[in-house]
């Protein structure tokens, strides 16, 4: 085996690409955190997010240069970051932030793993994996130690194995609808955590957007995620169950934008697209037939808006064209 002279799969130089580009992204979001963190055990998590993600840029620019391969533009602190521009958020979003971006990124890295073949990028991208895992439980920790950590509701442990014994299991419209089991708990709970970040970026991101599109595309994208978390809310408390906080009020009043509206529009889109998987595998493990039909409409309602922002990039000509396969009609109709 000669893993340096293997060329790179669509799924290597897909993935790669996909990685890159995001962390381009939040090297800009966290330099800018950095300047306005006051907290000293938040700078600390800040840094550590900002360092795993200089490094992976540097692990994959190493492997696009042994490859020749055209080194994507992404974002730039420079050209994508108003440093003058004054605090958005408090110190508090900034954990909350990093868990909702940092819970993105291992989805991209856990199902890369199994698709990635040659030796080197696969042993990347593991890497990749391990540091966000542990860069999660340090996160967690920090959450927990401020008091800023919401846990998933409690629920009694069983007093015996038992087996379901009619198909009304399933039912969740009409009739004798069973209470919420704990992997639906769970993912309530998961996409609401989610959701409370990306409402409360949502709402800075529409309070300094310069372009009136933009603008509005950010204020849309609040009212789809308020949507989802009273819809989600809705499920816990019929079973009397906590959700979680809105983080609204750790968002600042300013309305001078410290971030490009290329780089807000792309962020949304990227953790709007990540959103779908999150709510796919909660589909996945999910038992009640209301709460399946819940996640559906979430799903559409993610995709129509993820559409639209690719329309306003494309538009805009910020839309990076990730590597794609040979259009071979486009060859054969080449004179």
């Amino acid at each position: 085996m000669k893993p340096n002279n293997e060329q790179l799969t669509s799924a290597e130089m897909g993935k790669l690409w996909a990685v890159y580009m995001g962390n381009t992204m939040a090297i800009c979001v966290l330099t800018y955190f950095q300047k306005h963190c006051q907290d000293p055990d938040i700078m600390e998590i800040l840094k550590k997010a900002k360092s795993i993600s200089q490094k992976i840029i540097e692990d994959i620019t190493k492997i696009y240069n042994k490859e020749n391969f055209p080194i994507p533009i992404g974002f730039d602190v420079k050209k994508d970051v108003n440093m003058d521009a004054p605090r958005l958020f408090a110190d508090e979003f900034y954990l909350h932030y990093l868990k909702y971006t940092a819970k993105a990124g291992l989805s991209l890295y856990s199902t890369a793993i199994p698709m990635m073949i040659r030796p080197d990028v696969r042993d990347t991208v593991i890497k990749f994996n391990l540091e966000t895992i542990d860069f999660l439980v340090e996160l967690n920790v920090t959450l927990e130690k401020k008091g800023f950590l919401t846990k998933p509701p409690v629920i009694p442990i069983p007093k015996e194995v038992s087996f379901v014994e009619k198909q009304t299991y399933l039912a969740g419209f009409f009739g004798d609808i069973r209470p919420l089991q704990a992997l639906e708990i769970a993912h309530l709970q998961d996409n609401l955590e989610n959701n409370v970040a990306s409402k409360g970026l949502l709402m800075g991101f529409s309070q300094v957007a310069n372009h009136k599109k933009v603008k509005e595309f950010m204020l849309r994208g609040k009212e789809i995620t308020m949507d989802h978390i009273k819809d989600c809310m809705a499920k816990l408390q019929e079973e009397n169950l906590p959700g979680h906080p809105l983080l609204d009020d750790l968002v600042e009043a300013s309305t001078i934008p410290p971030f490009s509206d290329k780089l807000m529009t792309f962020h949304k889109i990227d953790m709007f697209s990540m959103k779908i998987r999150s709510y796919a595998n909660a589909m996945s493990l999910n038992g009640r037939r209301d709460i399946g039909l819940m996640f559906s409409k979430f799903i559409l309602d993610i995709g129509r808006y993820v559409e639209d922002g690719a329309n306003l990039m494309i538009d805009e000509g910020w839309f990076e064209k990730p590597p794609h396969a040979v259009d071979r009609k486009a060859l054969a109709d080449n004179e």
